[in-house]
């Protein structure tokens, strides 16, 4: 099983994958999408983060890849629906990072109030400019998020602890937790919250959903921090709010195009404005939450080779099938049109197989299915089904 884990994923995936027999190649760097191509040959599972486009073209030609892992929160650096036709399911780390964004944005909360990156900046210069104008305590003051998900959750629990209010917007109903508090609009969320945070993925709803037309809904003095999409945020538009002095500052840790690795000469239009704070898209960049992430990306990606369990894949029909002592796992990917459970059985049948178990879940694009067989006929069984004319993928879990 060779694996290739790219954009120097952290060695606890590596250590992992290895622990199972695994060929593992570990790269510091992303690939660009024709380099992938060629690097594909012959692997089965892939990881990567941020930096590397995982398109069709390069899936075209990795016919052994088996699974992909995103080692990091997004996923739209892969097309989701090739990887879906090519019977390649996408896993991600939706919760390891989310204590290091919470945090991170929290701090920023603390440092916007009490513009403390000027006060430090003005002291490196030699000024010393003590003064208490526009700078306040957080306690009391209300924090409006945008996006109430694992991120945007545990954030208010963190804030209230600050003795904050909470206001949090989002467009599926989610629970609150401890005090926080639903709004039903944006705009409502808007007038009433003195700094607010986004923890939105990046989809065509979220695209520049804060604009002109929002920042003016924005409190006068208020703070805008972005650690979610860079595509979220019209740039241009942030910028003016911040010289005209509507908004109070902001901090930005995401943009709409970001360098694919270390290095000089990067430029946006929010530099040398006052108030505000720029990080280079470091929001879950804490070594627990790299070592976090190597090891819920790499245990997801065992037990889809090991037990074809497919729970948290963002592309994919989720299933999970307990494994059933002295048999043999078929795993089948085909592509999702009517009767190909009934092809399935008819062979089962013929060959006189006993099944154990079965499991079959669908999506628009393809069906998955878990079959546990008797072992002396798994093998006949499985050259049968990888040749119906529906078949994608098929393989055999001892």
């Amino acid at each position: 099983m060779r694996v290739l884990l790219l954009e120097n994923i952290h060695a606890s995936a590596q250590e992992m994958l290895k622990a199972e027999g695994f060929e593992v190649e570990r790269l510091s760097a992303a690939l660009k999408p024709e380099d992938l191509a060629e690097r594909l040959k012959g692997v089965h599972l892939l990881g990567i983060r941020s930096k590397t486009t995982v398109p069709e073209e390069s899936l075209k030609y990795a016919e052994d890849l088996l699974a992909i892992g995103a080692f990091c929160i997004g996923t739209n650096q892969v097309d989701l629906l090739a990887s879906s036709v090519h019977g390649v399911p996408v896993f991600n780390a939706p919760f390891s990072n989310t204590r290091s964004v919470a945090e991170m944005v929290l701090a920023e909360v603390v440092v916007l109030t009490r513009q403390l990156f000027d006060r430090s900046r003005e002291v490196h210069a030699g000024q010393w400019r003590k003064v208490a104008t526009g700078s306040h305590e957080v306690r009391g003051k209300t924090l409006g998020i945008i996006g109430y998900g694992h991120i945007g959750s545990q954030l208010g629990v963190l804030a209230e602890a600050l003795g904050m209010r909470v206001l949090y917007y989002d467009v599926m109903t989610k629970l609150p937790l401890g005090n926080s508090r639903s709004v039903p609009t944006l705009n409502a969320l808007l007038a009433e919250s003195d700094f607010v945070t986004l923890h939105v993925p990046a989809l065509a709803s979220t695209h520049l959903m804060m604009g002109a037309e929002q920042l003016a809904a924005m409190k006068p003095g208020a703070c805008l921090i972005n650690a979610s999409r860079g595509t979220v945020v019209d740039i241009p538009a942030l910028a003016q709010a911040l010289r005209s002095k509507h908004l109070g500052g902001a901090a930005v840790d995401v943009y709409p195009e970001e360098p694919e690795g270390n290095s000089d000469g990067f430029v946006t239009e929010l530099q040398g404005l006052p108030n505000v704070v720029l990080t280079p898209h470091i929001g879950g960049s804490t070594e627990e939450a790299q070592a976090s992430i190597g090891k819920e990306v790499a245990t997801s990606l065992l037990k889809f080779v090991k037990g074809g369990a497919t729970t948290g894949a963002v592309n994919f029909p989720n299933v999970e099938a307990p494994i059933n002592p002295g048999t043999h796992r078929i795993i089948n990917v085909h592509r999702n049109t009517p009767g190909v459970l009934r092809d399935i059985n008819r062979i089962v049948s013929d060959l006189n197989a006993n099944i154990h178990a079965q499991v079959l879940s669908t999506d628009a694009n393809v069906g998955y299915l878990v079959m546990d067989l008797d072992q002396d006929v798994s093998r006949q069984v499985c050259e049968a089904i990888a040749g119906l004319e529906t078949d994608i993928k098929t393989r055999i879990v001892s």
